[in-house]
């Protein structure tokens, strides 16, 4: 009976206190709809979930002290409407043992920091911006960045995790792309400053990640929310897709990881003894074809392959290449090279498997004109960023140097393509022939969706690529 009581009057007081926050009818929306129904902590809310899981998240001392109760977090399933509790209410595990901590369901508070802050300006004019991204990115802009990060960890229950992560987000304004699964997390966001050193010390401050995340494990370059179309959170079973069960080949079981400057004597000196013809290393870009084409380490064997869910099968076909070798590999960030190299030590063929560890992307910040050269491509809008001047790519149709990708002009397709600002004027927009034909025919679903065809150059493209390359050609880098 006592426990009953103390959770209809909680119910009540968070009822109250949600209706203390309501914004009067006639200064919602002078267009006559519902627009802000309620306003709390300098936010506003449209929905009714919106609000409880707000108050849930942030006010639950209030509502309990409300309520006579004290301070205390809501009972487990608790909510006004006797349904579901909002995010941050919803029931908690029991304390059973297990692998992994608990997750923290808390979010940063906001309630100091200006929208304006916490959005950007960006935000508020996106359309103009979007249109300028390439110009605020070369005059190293301030308006806002993105986050690169991944953490490899056992998560018991990844649903309560990613909706956690989407209500962070959310709640930050972050813009992105984040993949849980139960062997860990890998995102990539965008926001303000204020918004992604919020989002850093809320990534660091949950207990899943204690001792295993830390703050050089992020990443950042200059961008925004601008750089993402919008914000996409799922669980799956892996957090990258090299499309091999972790249980078979697990992160556990990866290279040896090296510091950036540690990785930049070992190129120096691979480099040093490929001039001699006396090296027994190989210096593996983990990356697909496309992005190896516009940066890459000197002296690198780059896969032409277009996703990582080939670099198995392409590590299979060309296991001589690596037998009895010493094998450098890096890829953006680091994670692809942590499943990667797991799959080749688990081939048993090298001798030893080196990984950089935060890949070019940490690198590139202690040696920003050290052994990689041209464009680092990264998967949003911006579609790559850089360090050094060089160009070494080409525009596919006249040759002249370029490296800024545009998405192939033709629907059905929509891969990337260089072509130069000349061609591109002339209406070359397309990837290959067939494409530059089908430019200006829409194939569609009937929900309006595109249909994606495969066109001439990936029908010309091996899916997995065998190096003919001859010890004599490894020797002397080529």
């Amino acid at each position: 009976a006592g426990r009953k009581q103390r959770v209809a009057a909680r119910r009540k007081a968070f009822s109250l206190f949600v209706k203390a926050k309501e914004v009067p009818a006639p200064s919602r929306c002078p267009g006559g709809g519902e627009g802000v129904r309620w306003r709390c902590c300098r936010q506003a809310f449209e929905e009714l979930p919106g609000i409880h899981r707000h108050v849930a998240l942030h006010h639950s001392g209030d509502v309990g002290r409300q309520a006579g109760l004290g301070a205390g977090p809501a009972e487990a399933g608790d909510s006004p409407d006797g349904g579901p509790g909002p995010v941050g209410s919803a029931a908690r595990p029991s304390g059973h043992s297990c692998s992994s901590p608990e997750i923290s369901w808390a979010l940063p508070d906001t309630s100091l920091v200006s929208q304006d802050d916490l959005t950007s300006i960006i935000l508020l004019f996106f359309n103009i911006l979007f249109l300028f991204a390439y110009l605020f990115h070369a005059m190293g802009s301030e308006v806002g960045e993105v986050l690169l990060y991944y953490c490899y960890c056992e998560v018991r229950d990844p649903e309560k995790l990613c909706t956690w992560q989407k209500a962070l987000c959310q709640h930050l304004h972050l813009t992105g792309k984040v993949r849980v699964a139960s062997e860990g997390i890998n995102g990539t966001v965008g926001g303000s400053k204020v918004a992604t050193s919020l989002y850093i010390k809320a990534m660091l401050s949950q207990p899943l990640f204690k001792n295993i995340l830390c703050q050089e494990d992020f990443k950042s370059s200059a961008g925004g929310a601008h750089c993402f179309p919008d914000l996409r959170v799922g669980v799956f079973k892996e957090i990258v897709p090299m499309g091999i069960d972790p249980k078979i080949v697990s992160y556990k079981e990866t290279g040896i990881h090296l510091s950036p400057q540690e990785f930049h004597r070992e190129v120096e000196q691979y480099l040093s003894q490929v001039t001699q013809g006396q090296s027994d290393t190989i210096l593996l870009d983990c990356r697909n074809f496309y992005e190896s084409k516009i940066g890459h380490f000197q002296g690198c064997l780059a896969p032409d392959i277009r996703k990582f869910s080939y670099f198995p099968s392409y590590i299979d076909e060309n296991l001589e290449l690596f037998k009895d070798k010493r094998v450098l590999m890096y890829c953006t960030g680091g994670i692809r090279c942590e499943r990667g190299s797991a799959y080749l030590r688990s081939k048993a063929v090298c001798r030893e498997v080196y990984q950089l560890k935060g890949g070019i992307h940490k690198y590139l910040e202690e040696f920003p004109d050290g052994f990689y050269r041209g464009k680092l491509f990264v998967f949003d809008d911006r579609y790559a960023i850089c360090s050094n001047e060089d160009i070494i790519s080409a525009c596919r149709y006249c040759g002249v140097l370029w490296d800024q990708y545009k998405l192939c002009s033709s629907q059905h397709c929509r891969q990337l393509v260089l072509t130069c600002p000349s061609c591109f004027n002339k209406g070359l927009t397309a990837c290959c022939p067939v494409c530059q034909e089908k430019a200006l025919k829409v194939t569609s679903r009937a929900s309006g969706q595109t249909l994606k065809e495969e066109c001439e150059c990936t029908r010309r493209r091996p899916r997995v690529p065998i190096e003919h390359v001859s010890p004599r050609m490894l020797d002397t880098g080529k």
